[in-house]
């Protein structure tokens, strides 16, 4: 029985990539047209797509050109060729710009570099473009029903920017000693890109973290300034955060750094007297 499955479907694709080779051998142009609409409505894009590359020069300028070049961006979008499908959706609108398509090629566009969004520990340069037309999309199309779906995909993509930002400090804190300072300075850039972050309050008790440890890893004559930078960035957190449910943590590192300011002052007595 299994032998005869697999006979079966060897027999069907022979037949299926015959009848292709017939029609990609055609000299009747309006067949191969036909036979491509339909392996598109099929949803058989590989065979689609290599009829419409040779219909794209044959009819250009024709009535059914617009139609064919709608149809050939999809095909290399839905085989998940991205990069040129994010070309041909830009080479639609260029060509196109008054269709009742362009708003939608316009949109596929940039959801192609949605599309290329690598996971987090990677280059994000397509989320970085995602963002930026999708913005202009909806600069552009005031009015589009896809202004919804744009804005949650700027959303989702500035989120994963976020992430990213944020493991970056967190490594930079795992990594201890010198890298405290480098910690520090990642999460307050990350505050002011993101100041909305519903993380806002964590991201601030890992700066204090990252400055307290700085600043008790310090030579002597470095603590005190640097103790009294951890004193006031628990003000800063107790104001900004007043229902934190992390303010026992800060108020711990505030009086941490108090008392350490208190034995230092405490040490310059001594050395006075």
């Amino acid at each position: 029985m299994r032998l005869f499955t697999v006979l079966l479907i060897g027999i069907v694709t022979l037949g299926s990539c015959s009848g292709f080779s017939k029609v990609l051998k055609s000299n009747d142009y309006d067949y191969k047209l036909r036979m491509a609409d339909k392996y598109y409505a099929d949803k058989d894009y590989n065979h689609a797509q290599q009829l419409f590359e040779e219909l794209f020069r044959v009819f250009k300028g024709s009535e059914h050109f617009e139609d064919i070049y709608y149809k050939f961006a999809y095909c290399a979008y839905y085989l998940k060729d991205y990069a040129n499908a994010e070309n041909l959706f830009k080479g639609f609108v260029e060509v196109f710009p008054n269709s009742n398509k362009a708003e939608e090629m316009d949109y596929m566009r940039a959801y192609t570099f949605y599309k290329q969004s690598p996971k987090v520990q990677l280059d994000q340069t397509n989320t970085t473009k995602s963002i930026g037309f999708m913005q202009a999309f909806i600069n552009q199309h005031p009015g589009s029903t896809r202004i919804k779906e744009a804005s949650e995909i700027i959303d989702k993509c500035r989120a994963k920017l976020e992430l990213k930002e944020f493991e970056n400090a967190q490594l930079y804190y795992n990594m201890g000693s010198m890298y405290y300072k480098a910690a520090a300075t990642v999460l307050n850039s990350l505050m002011n890109s993101y100041p909305d972050s519903e993380k806002s309050d964590q991201y601030k008790l890992l700066i204090i973290k990252a400055d307290y440890q700085y600043a008790t890893l310090s030579v002597e004559e470095k603590k005190e300034e640097r103790f009294e930078t951890v004193v006031t960035q628990c003000n800063e957190f107790i104001d900004r955060f007043p229902d934190s449910k992390l303010t026992k943590s800060v108020q711990e590192y505030l009086n941490l750094s108090q008392n350490n300011l208190k034995a230092l002052k405490n040490e310059q007595v001594k050395k006075t007297s």
